[in-house]
């Protein structure tokens, strides 16, 4: 059963820029463009209580970065995440994490980024609906040769086009910024009270943001190719999400100082609004070409990290034994690249992502608190592991994100219970497939 050990090693070829861009590059994808506006209306057009809310969402992120910074420097193995639940919770609950994020959360998320894109790329040129499909299908097949050929290949595409749009990010936002009006003195920062259905508000704006932050979490899946993982990949991780914070906050700032309150909340495509208010409809068209950037970045983030974990479910026999191949020119799980870029495809072409990822998604932060809840598991069972990064502020920092993460999967039980159930439904279907997959290994193994 088992591969030759040359065979099924990743190589160390990534370092801590490449690290770094992975994280930003893999989050930031249209929601900074068009998230604020609905923050804002959920505050009631507060704007400290809105601001606030992305802060303290990019706070809780940071918790995570940190908890995972420890556990990515430890134990510094290619499946970041799914190696740390395996460790700490038994092989099922981790192939259940895989499986989802295999059949539905990062295909899914590159089948909606690849036809997202070719909503924006229509405002270049006529694209027709059957063309849309077409180039969807195109952009991921582009992206999944480029990270077959080499893990280099994918993070320098990865630092190129993060590079272009944090950039042109933080570009637009001083523009904005200096030519923008500002805030009036009449403008409420804060609310006049802190009513039921504002705090209601504010509890769905939390979860909203807490989304638009969700990502960076895929470069523990690349931390068994990181260079000096025990001192870069806990720097990078928490380096990454700070700069997230910062990019985020300040680009709400430019927006309200470009529109106003009033003009966040009507606005659909705040940036694109923004832009053009101030220089015109050319500049307007800039922006389009930045979003097609950054969701070509983020798609192809999430090609880049995503196979390591499929790699690792494969390694250990729960998943298709193809995928633990490494090419022996390029040296990348490209199986593995290929199947989930296949599946991709497929859903990008059939349309059927939108739903199963608007069921499934959130259950991916029953993972993420999963995973958190690793580093209490990982310090009693191995308390002399090497530990080059300890996470600051233990225990209350990683409890802090496993209560956000709890508090993400019970919000959606409570208010859309429907949805949910069908998307623990979609995960639990994995349980066979693992006593399957586990059936087959069994007799391999004895033999």
């Amino acid at each position: 059963m088992d591969h030759p050990p040359a065979a099924r090693t990743l190589d160390r070829t990534l370092g801590f820029t490449d690290l770094l861009l992975i994280v930003i590059g893999t989050v930031i994808g249209s929601g900074i463009f068009i998230v604020p506006a609905t923050v804002l209306a959920q505050s009631d057009g507060a704007v400290g209580t809105a601001l606030l809310v992305w802060l303290v969402a990019g706070v809780l992120s940071l918790l995570g970065a940190l908890t995972y910074g420890e556990l990515g420097a430890a134990n510094p193995d290619a499946g970041g995440l799914y190696v740390y639940i395996r460790d700490s919770f038994g092989p099922l609950p981790a192939f259940l994490y895989g499986w989802t994020t295999f059949f539905v959360i990062s295909s899914g998320s590159v089948a909606t980024l690849a036809v997202a894109f070719t909503g924006y790329l229509g405002q270049f040129m006529t694209v027709t609906p059957a063309m849309s499909k077409i180039i969807a299908v195109l952009v991921i097949i582009v992206i999944a040769a480029v990270n077959v050929r080499g893990t280099r290949q994918g993070s320098s595409v990865q630092n190129w086009s993060t590079g272009v749009k944090t950039v042109a990010i933080l570009v637009m936002s001083a523009a904005l910024l200096w030519r923008g009006g500002g805030l009036a003195n009449d403008v409420p920062v804060w609310p006049a009270s802190f009513t039921p259905g504002l705090l209601t508000g504010v509890g769905l704006a939390m979860i909203g943001v807490l989304w638009a932050y969700e990502g960076w979490q895929y470069v523990t899946f690349s931390a068994g190719e990181a260079r000096d993982a025990q001192r870069t990949f806990p720097r990078a991780i928490i380096a990454g999400t700070a700069v997230l914070i910062g990019i985020y906050l300040l680009a709400n700032l430019a927006y309200l100082a470009a529109l106003g309150p009033e003009g966040v909340q009507a606005s659909k495509r705040v940036a694109a609004d923004s832009v053009t208010a101030l220089f015109g409809p050319a500049a307007g068209k800039l922006i389009a070409a930045v979003i097609l950037v950054s969701m070509f970045s983020a798609a192809n983030g999430l090609t880049l990290t995503s196979p390591r974990l499929y790699y690792a479910m494969s390694r250990d026999g729960v998943f298709f034994r193809k995928l633990a191949e490494v090419h022996p020119r390029f040296r990348t799980p490209a199986f593995a690249i290929i199947a989930g870029s296949v599946w991709s495809a497929l859903l990008a072409a059939t349309g059927t992502f939108e739903q199963l990822l608007t069921y499934v998604v959130f259950s991916g932060w029953i993972f993420y608190g999963l995973g958190a809840l690793s580093i209490f598991v990982y310090r009693r069972r191995a308390p002399d592991m090497p530990r080059p990064f300890r996470v600051p502020g233990y225990p209350v920092t990683p409890v802090l994100f496993v209560a956000a993460s709890a508090a993400i999967v019970l919000n959606t039980l409570f208010t859309q219970p429907g949805r949910a159930l069908v998307g623990l439904a979609v995960v639990l279907a994995g349980v066979p497939a693992y006593l399957a997959w586990k059936k087959r290994v069994q007799p391999e193994t004895r033999s």
